[in-house]
């Protein structure tokens, strides 16, 4: 028998949900038997797999020792480095300035100095992500960024932040300001764009329609050129969808790609310029978050990421 006792960062998930993180062996079809035969029970009592666990409770399953083993903690993000620069923090969510040349999380190739290493290893320092004590949960990224795409990245330092930030981007309630440079004008000085996104995930490259097609996605890019030098252009831009490498994609087929973009880029002009990585940077975060959210206090701010270098070009 194995008993847990739920904590916040448990709380607020189903029952099915918790046991498939907190026990990992333990097969789905043979943990649905016992919720159906009351081997699985919450405060004494029998539980259905839609069951919504608050904090206090405590879940008992009644299994066998050999498919009992609980979740270990991995802690090989103590590995992860100490450089880290927090640019926003409260006691539910720290957000992050990610540099370019950092993964947000393990490709399977990569080292185990990923940036959401760098914030659980962070968080541990300062006794705010203690693994032992959680069955379910640990700090987790909102969002994440191109190894070469420098900015602002949220992580939730609990269960319930994690939901609310999850939420708000689903919704657009968490607005994501991003400054870029490009080597020709966009269409307009100031704009939204409508256009359909498709990703092939085989060539981690994306198309760009202009009409509906089947696997296409809508996306929607707002910018506005803010300055202009020696044929550059900044230009900021506000997403309103998040696809894959959409900002660099879209900016390309509306005919101002990005300097330094190898992928969807002008090679003459990388090479003329000597840029060749995306002048891209995830540049500010506001939210408008509903008054009831737990999280509200957060629509007063307007988070920012240290400048750019590349502003220096538009000095």
């Amino acid at each position: 028998m194995k008993e847990f006792i739920i904590n916040m960062n448990d709380s607020g998930q189903r029952i099915d949900r918790f046991l498939g993180k907190s026990m990992p062996e333990l097969p789905k079809s043979m943990m649905y038997r016992l919720i159906r035969k009351k081997d699985i029970k919450i405060n004494g009592k029998r539980c259905e797999i839609s069951t919504i666990l608050s904090e206090g409770d405590v879940v008992r399953v009644y299994v066998k020792d050999e498919v009992a083993a609980v979740r270990s903690h991995d802690m090989g993000f103590l590995s992860a480095s100490d450089e880290i620069q927090p640019v926003y923090e409260d006691g539910n969510i720290l957000v992050v300035f990610k540099p370019v040349g950092v993964d947000s999380h393990s490709n399977g190739t990569s080292s185990a100095d990923t940036l959401i290493d760098r914030v659980k290893k962070y968080l541990y320092s300062k006794k705010e992500y203690v693994p032992e004590a959680e069955s379910s949960f640990a700090p987790a990224l909102c969002s994440r960024l191109d190894r070469n795409t420098a900015g602002l990245v949220t992580a939730a330092k609990n269960a319930a932040a994690l939901r609310e930030i999850n939420s708000a981007i689903q919704n657009g309630s968490l607005h994501k300001i991003y400054r870029c440079v490009t080597v020709a004008a966009p269409p307009q000085p100031e704009g939204i764009a409508v256009a359909y996104h498709r990703k092939d995930a085989d060539r981690n490259i994306v198309r760009i329609s202009d009409t509906p097609a089947d696997g296409f996605r809508e996306i929607r890019t707002g910018w506005k050129v803010i300055a202009e030098s020696r044929g550059l252009y900044l230009v900021e831009v506000t997403l309103y969808t998040g696809r894959t490498h959409q900002i660099r994609a879209h900016l390309a087929h509306l005919g101002a790609p990005l300097l330094g973009d190898g992928k969807y880029g002008d090679v003459r002009a990388n090479k003329r310029y000597g840029i060749f990585r995306q002048q891209l940077c995830a540049y500010a975060l506001g939210f408008s978050l509903p008054e009831s959210s737990p999280l509200a206090y957060l629509n007063e701010k307007r988070i920012t990421a240290p400048e750019p270098g590349f502003m220096e070009m538009f000095r």
